[in-house]
């Protein structure tokens, strides 16, 4: 019984590398880890959207955290990557979506009593994204709440999008 009560303290992230800072996010919500390909862009979608690919049928979009997070930009490279994460939409519903990295790191197991609150930086810096943040061997990790990175609106119009594209469509393959 201390077992399970000791393994529902540790959760494993999955970490990567974006603008030369480490990012987590929970591997239960990790799908997949691909390699960057060309997406198909959609017209009139925010700038952090970079497209959506065809995922075995499922029309999925690829969320550019540089963008969303207003970090500099990169170009991709044989390292850059997309990673496949399920996050829940509306409380209930699941939706699935792709975030690009610079690399992936490792998977951590951490202990909950080791994820520090992310800071308040009042009205002036945008943390919602944050779950918390974890030192790791003198490094800071900043673990990602991937439930947040998209709201609710952005949502409702991916599931449009993703709704009025046929993935049968020679150009999206």
């Amino acid at each position: 019984m201390t077992t399970d009560v000791h393994k529902k303290q540790i959760e494993q992230f999955l970490t990567f590398e974006l603008a030369n800072e480490v990012y987590g996010v929970e591997i239960l919500k990790v799908q997949e880890i691909r390699g960057w390909e060309a997406v198909r862009v959609i017209p009139n979608a925010p700038s952090f959207i970079k497209g959506v690919l065809n995922l075995r049928g499922s029309v999925i979009p690829i969320v550019d955290l540089r963008e969303r997070f207003s970090l500099e930009h990169c170009e991709y490279t044989h390292k850059t990557v997309v990673i496949v994460l399920c996050v829940k939409h509306h409380r209930t519903e699941t939706f699935v979506m792709g975030i690009v990295a610079d690399a992936v790191s490792d998977v951590l197991d951490i202990k909950l009593s080791e994820i520090k609150k992310a800071p308040n930086f009042g009205s002036q810096l945008d943390t919602r994204y944050m779950r918390g943040m974890h030192v790791y061997k003198k490094n800071m990790i900043m673990l990602l709440d991937v439930d947040k990175l998209l709201n609710p609106d952005e949502v409702d119009g991916m599931d449009a999008i993703a709704d009025s594209i046929s993935p049968d469509c020679d150009d999206f393959l």
